[in-house]
Formats: structure tokens, sequence, C-alpha cells
């Protein structure tokens, strides 16, 4: 019995000893010095769609930043449903995240779900899509110029046609500011060429909803071919419905007749242009947004003043900077 209490008596000597209040950090190892270390917080991501590999990249990119700066990160897929991303950004709400960055999945519908995260007094961010809802806030964006890039498709257009010309489909996705943008730009170029005196007119016969995805832009190509067999060219907005337009002209064996000219210059769609299926591409930077993304989030919590609307611009890109592209090597 003695040789218990001593046990006992050891026991709590040494329990009293441990600093029991001794602060964790968020791997749950004891932090050095007396002062606890604030958590950083956590950014919810609503992406349109991670089955396209540009916004995958933008999920990792801002994944890889916001965890340099201490951040965890929630990644959704919205799959271009606005409902789907509404609840998303409920979920961040009732999670009380520090702060939202949205693809918005539809320009407008995703409104009232961004007046919910303003009312909680969470700040959102919108990465390449813009929201154009009214009375809601929207801390900061960042994005392609995609009037820019438009316009750099248009100017692409009539290189490829040249002195001929001719009938040309636009495969649209008129969800997303970011597309209207780009069918803008293109139009702009194309309209301003008609009205100059130079030869090689463009008729417009057909804007088809493409969805920004492979099978879509296949099935609304393939119709615009029954409906207008004398296309010339196509200007698919994004490289996944270009692709699936690809094979639409192939199937209907008219790649040597029509002209494809996408938009991002992701890898599939950079070895398309190698290959010859696509002309050219006016190419984003999706990594430098994921990146220039997490900057705002930081800045804005730090109370610095930010840019609201930083636009980045795009590049052609043709054959031949696909043949000297490294990452086609």
């Amino acid at each position: 019995m003695r040789t218990l209490a001593l046990l006992f008596s050891l026991f709590f000597l040494f329990a009293g000893c441990t600093d029991q209040s001794q602060p964790t950090s968020q791997s749950g190892t004891p932090n050095s010095g007396s002062a606890a270390v604030e958590d950083v917080g956590t950014i919810g991501f609503s992406a349109l769609t991670l089955k396209n590999p540009f916004f995958k990249i933008i999920a990792d990119s801002i994944t890889q930043e916001a965890g340099k700066h201490g951040f965890e990160v929630i990644v959704n897929d919205a799959e271009t449903d606005v409902n789907t991303q509404s609840k998303h950004i409920d979920n961040y709400i009732a999670q009380k995240v520090t702060a939202i960055i949205i693809n918005p999945a539809d320009r407008v519908a995703i409104g009232p779900a961004i007046q919910k995260a303003n009312e909680a007094g969470i700040p959102v961010f919108t990465c390449d899509l813009q929201c154009v809802a009214e009375d809601v806030e929207i801390a900061g964006h960042i994005g392609t110029d995609n009037y820019q890039g438009g316009r750099l498709a248009g100017e692409a257009m009539i290189e490829a046609l040249g002195e001929s010309g001719g009938q040309v489909l636009v495969l649209h996705f008129k969800q997303a500011n970011s597309c209207v943008e780009r069918v803008r730009g293109f139009m702009d170029v194309v309209n301003a060429h008609n009205e100059s005196d130079a030869t090689g007119k463009i008729e417009v016969v057909a804007e088809l909803e493409g969805g920004g995805l492979r099978d879509q832009g296949f099935r609304a190509t393939a119709d615009a071919l029954q409906a207008h067999p004398e296309l010339s060219g196509i200007f698919a907005i994004n490289d996944p419905s270009a692709l699936g337009a690809y094979t639409a002209l192939e199937q209907a064996n008219k790649t040597d007749q029509i002209v494809i000219i996408g938009f991002d210059g992701q890898l599939e769609g950079k070895q398309a242009i190698k290959e010859g299926k696509i002309y050219a591409d006016p190419i984003q930077f999706p990594k430098k947004m994921g990146v220039v993304s997490v900057a705002k989030v930081v800045q804005y919590l730090n109370g610095e003043e930010i840019e609201k609307v930083e636009l980045i611009p795009t590049e052609l890109y043709r054959q031949a900077d696909a043949e000297a592209d490294p990452e086609l090597q």
C-alpha cells in the first residue's frame, strides 16, 4: 500500500509540472513562445468545373499559394450549375470561412448567394469569370482581359481566312461574362474588317451554345454543319469546345474546309495547334490568376487597398509558337 501511495504521489508531482495551457499550431505541435498563434483561416473556392483543366490549374494554384500564407482551402466543383455553386457559398457561410473565391457559374444568377456572404461579413472574390449582378459587393476580381483576347481571336480569323473570307460559326457560353467579352471583342474586329475596303468579308452565320465543353461543342458544330454546309471558320470560346468542334469536322470530312480559332491555351489546345487542328489561341495564364487571387485576399484581410479589378492580357499562340513550346517537346 505504501508503494502504491508513493506511485500516486510521483504521478501528481510530474503532472503538475506539465503546462497544459500551451497553445498548439494548426499541425497540432506546441508553439514556441508564450503568445498564442492566431489561426490564419480558411478560403472556400467554388470552381466553375474541375472537368476543364483550366479551372483545375486555378484550383491547384490557389491551394498551393494559400498554403504558403497558412490558409486551408476548401475546393468544390460547381459543375457549371449556379444552384450547386449557391449551395457551396451557403456551406462556406455556415463554416464561417475567412474568404470566398468563385468562378461564377452564372454572371447574374449567382447574385443572391453572394449577397448572403456579404451579409455574413465574408469577403467574396471572383476569379476569371466576373459577376455583374446588382447590389452585390465583390471585394476583388482577377481575370483575363477577355475583350482584348476576343479582338486577337478576330484578327486570327481574318488572317486564317485571308482574301476568301467566308461564313463563320461562334460557339458561345453566354452564362459567363468572360465569354460575352470574348465574343464582343471578336465581333468588333470582324465588323470593322467588313466595313473596311479589305477583301475577305466574314459573315457570322450562327452563334450556338457550346457550353464550354467538348461534347456540347461537338453537338453544336454537327448541327451547324447541317444548316450551314459552306462554313469556313469557327470561333470557339475555349479549348474544350474547340476540340469538340474539330471532332465534328473530322466526322464530316471537313477539316480541310474549316479553320478553328480557340481560346485558353490549355495543354491539349496547344497540342492541337501544333498538329494543325486549331489555327490559333489567345492564351490565358490560369496559374497566375490563382496566385494573384490569393494575394488579393491576403492584402484585403490586412486592410490594404487593392485594385478592384485586375485583368491579365492574352497573347496569340500559333503553330510556330507550339513548335517552339518546351511544354510540348
